[in-house]
């Protein structure tokens, strides 16, 4: 609990990950990226509740191997590869303020595929939420101004090359972008009526924790050998 607000853990893991099958259960040092994230979780000492949502039961013995709870497996409809993580994420809170007959304040999210994040990057991201009211609150990274927007181009069915935005014919210096940020999957919070009655992620009043380290989203098999590469030079911390 922070500030008297309840708060929810939801670690989406789905099973059928396309580019490194069963991704979440692949290891890094020998240790899950679920059970990575489970290690994270025991060390964030206001979290009221934290629950696994998958549709695969090896995924839910190593949840719960690791401390987190998997008590419920979430529906067919919600387990394809191209539904949103607000679908994901309201499902998982109803069914935990069925089960648990108890109402949740907020809802952070944290995806078993940044392990390198730590508890501090999470435990900032809900102060920030609760301290200024606001809907939601994500993690962010500067984007290098090389791959700006403005600076993007694409080729037309025809073969032609033009700008994505047509306002990049303007860009002459980079003086002249403002910075952007990408999301790094360290820690999402959600304010339960942004997730419930504005239906989405981003709410209205959102904000962001800007974290300038590179966390290292995993999508591919050599994302998971660079985090190796980066716990061997600076082992992560749990406390929070």
């Amino acid at each position: 609990m922070i500030d008297k607000r309840q708060v929810l853990v939801v670690v989406p893991a789905r099973g059928g990950s396309k580019g490194v099958p069963l991704k979440n259960l692949k290891t890094v040092h020998g240790v899950s990226l679920v059970a990575l994230t489970a290690r994270l979780i025991e060390a964030l000492h206001w979290v009221d509740r934290a629950v696994v949502s998958t549709d695969h039961e090896q995924i839910a013995s190593e949840a719960e191997a690791s401390g987190l709870g998997a008590p419920f497996r979430r529906p067919a409809a919600l387990s394809g590869d191209r539904i949103g993580d607000r679908d994901v994420l309201a499902h998982a809170l109803q069914e935990m303020e069925r089960q648990d007959r108890r109402r949740y304040d907020v809802v952070v999210m944290l995806q078993p595929t940044c392990p390198l994040r730590r508890p501090e990057h999470v435990t900032a991201t809900v102060e920030k939420l609760v301290r200024e009211e606001l809907d939601a609150v994500w993690t962010v990274t500067p984007s290098d101004l090389k791959f700006h927007p403005l600076k993007q181009l694409k080729v037309r069915d025809d073969g032609r090359l033009i700008y994505y935005e047509p306002a990049g014919a303007e860009i002459i210096a980079r003086q002249q972008l403002e910075p952007v940020y990408h999301r790094n999957g360290a820690a999402y919070a959600i304010a339960r009526q942004c997730l419930l009655e504005q239906k989405v992620l981003l709410g209205q009043r959102s904000g962001a924790i800007v974290i300038t380290e590179d966390l290292i989203s995993i999508d591919t098999l050599e994302d998971f050998v660079a985090v190796e590469r980066q716990l061997v030079k600076a082992p992560p911390r749990t406390d929070a």
